[in-house]
């Protein structure tokens, strides 16, 4: 099967949690993987963890990324204070040296020039080019840490990324994750499509923080529902007698498949996308557990792996 992993910062735990339990299947193989911002984290977590040693070398560097995360995340103080700043100074005001805690922890985790050497799933990584807003997507052998980091670079809280003279953003502006691409890449007929950013907001937002969220929530939540009413459109369209392009005999074929952390954990809108606190990212990986599990009772005999 293939799977498309949404971005949306801390709740990519929700992410883990679902990608833990599917790994403790072994019917379950992975042919390729597309993701945007903390769904490319977990991507490259995945890749790279079957790559070095299967199923639980993946399970075990996905935790122990998501912890050491966790440990690096400003505090208390520090961590209002950097939301603070974001609000009202730019990154290369109040980050001037460009620091990057997560970038140490990704090159101790990921070995990416092994990575691009070995076998495993296709990866699909997104990225938006600054300059005109359209959407890179980096495939196997070009994906690197700058990439990644350009996956995931929020331009309040990060400076751009340079690739090859190019400046990135976040994937998640673009695609959020890259669907469509995946399904052409793709050779599986079942798609699992891992979305973590809530779509519904639970009521009007009065405050600046809370509009603040909400546009941060339609933001990255629009992509992935745009991409979904196009590829049922397209499989409208190609209907199940067409036999012409590649793509068209894909579409008849695939079988769309959705888990959402919202259905799972309703206070999820309410929550920050910043909080890396342990309690709150293993409360996340708990609801994602419980949802792939719901999802491999329902669904696994209909799916071909």
């Amino acid at each position: 099967m293939s799977l498309a992993l949404q971005g949306g910062g801390s709740f990519g735990a929700f992410t883990w949690g679902v990608l833990d339990r599917l790994l403790e299947d072994e019917t379950i193989a992975f042919d390729a993987i597309s993701g945007a911002s903390a769904g490319a984290v977990n991507a490259v977590l995945l890749a790279s963890g079957l790559a070095d040693g299967g199923p639980n070398a993946a399970r075990a560097t996905l935790e122990r990324f998501w912890k050491r995360a966790s440990e690096a995340a400003p505090r208390g103080h520090a961590g209002f204070a950097l939301e603070a700043a974001a609000r009202h100074l730019s990154p290369y005001q109040f980050n001037p040296f460009n620091l990057h805690p997560l970038k140490t922890i990704l090159e101790e985790e990921v070995d990416f020039d092994a990575l691009q050497q070995r076998p495993g799933p296709k990866l699909l990584i997104a990225t938006t080019r600054v300059r005109d807003g359209s959407l890179r997507i980096f495939r196997e052998k070009a994906v690197t840490l700058d990439v990644i980091l350009a996956s995931t670079c929020l331009p309040v809280l990060h400076h751009a990324v340079s690739i090859n003279g190019e400046a990135y953003w976040d994937g998640g502006y673009s695609a959020n994750p890259p669907l469509l691409p995946l399904v052409s890449a793709s050779r599986a007929s079942d798609a699992l499509v891992v979305q973590i950013m809530p779509s519904a907001g639970v009521e009007m937002p009065t405050t600046a923080s809370e509009i603040r969220k909400r546009i941060e929530q339609i933001t990255f939540a629009n992509s992935l529902v745009r991409d979904i009413d196009a590829l049922s459109a397209m499989k409208q369209i190609a209907g199940p007698h067409d036999q012409g392009s590649r793509l068209a005999r894909k579409l008849q074929k695939l079988r769309l498949h959705h888990i959402s952390a919202e259905a799972e954990y309703p206070a999820l809108s309410e929550a920050s996308a910043l909080n890396l606190d342990w309690d709150f990212l293993r409360t996340l990986h708990d609801a994602g557990r419980r949802a792939a599990d719901r999802w491999l009772n329902r669904e696994l005999g209909q799916t071909a792996h």
